[in-house]
């Protein structure tokens, strides 16, 4: 068995599909409606509400129980600490004043919670592939490639969940599609970090965790819950956000 054939495949795989995700913009020939852009943004805040919680804020938790009664202390920090640093992003964006158009600073700020979040499952890919390493063996490696495959199947709908609300704000599909894209080109860069650094970063790695929720919480809150639940009267909106979330949530707890 070829390690160095896994570690790419399983490296490139994460990436692959949130680019496939993010494909997904192309199929609809015609212009969103408001309905439908309502679904889409309903459907985007559910999935990263969930990834938020079974991907991210209950695997710090786990990770921080060697601190006891302090457990919370890593995940609540650097939960605060993401929604801080989107109030951060959003006041470069209201400072920049008519550089940047109502439409673009929404999606922007989409496009860097989502990207925060694949950071922390990059570096994951490249911790199991790193300790693989260490162990040597074909069963770590195939654990370690089962991983990836797991988070890959989650990005697929993460890379939908980008592009998809912002076919409408962009008034394209190619941009729609590269911010997708683009959002996880940086987890095989991540996990190549984490595959070098496989021990180094293991301490600050609930932080990490923590902080990516809170900065998809933040933009959840602020953008995309307005945006699926404003601009009609009916539950539409409310119930994409439900679905969003009990899909994401199915695909955590099913691939572990």
């Amino acid at each position: 068995m070829d390690h160095v054939l896994l570690t790419v495949l399983g490296f490139s795989i994460i990436f692959i599909a949130t680019t496939l995700g993010a494909a997904l913009v192309f199929f609809f020939v015609k212009g969103v409606s408001e309905k439908l852009n309502s679904v889409f943004s309903g459907l985007a805040a559910g999935i990263m509400i969930a990834a938020s919680v079974w991907s991210l804020i209950i695997p710090a938790i786990e990770q921080s129980s060697h601190l006891g009664t302090f457990a919370f202390f890593p995940s609540a920090s650097g939960f605060l600490l993401g929604g801080a640093f989107m109030v951060l992003v959003d006041l470069f964006f209201t400072r920049s004043g008519n550089l940047f158009n109502n439409n673009y600073k929404r999606s922007a700020k989409t496009f860097i919670a989502i990207t925060v979040h694949n950071i922390p499952e990059g570096l994951a890919v490249g911790f199991a592939f790193g300790a693989a390493r260490l162990l040597g063996s074909d069963q770590a490696y195939l654990s370690a490639l089962g991983l990836a495959v797991g988070i890959a199947v989650q990005n697929f709908p993460e890379g939908a969940a980008v592009s998809l609300p912002l076919k409408e704000r962009c008034g394209s599909k190619i941009k729609p599609f590269l911010f997708g894209a683009l959002s996880g080109a940086v987890e095989p860069v991540a996990a190549v970090a984490g595959y070098f650094l496989a021990f180094a970063l293991t301490a600050v790695q609930p932080y990490l965790l923590a902080f990516s929720a809170g900065a998809m919480v933040f933009v959840v809150a602020e953008d995309l819950i307005p945006e699926s639940v404003s601009k009609n009267r009916s539950h539409l909106g409310t119930w994409a956000i439900m679905i969003g979330f009990t899909l994401m949530m199915v695909l955590d707890v099913a691939l572990g």
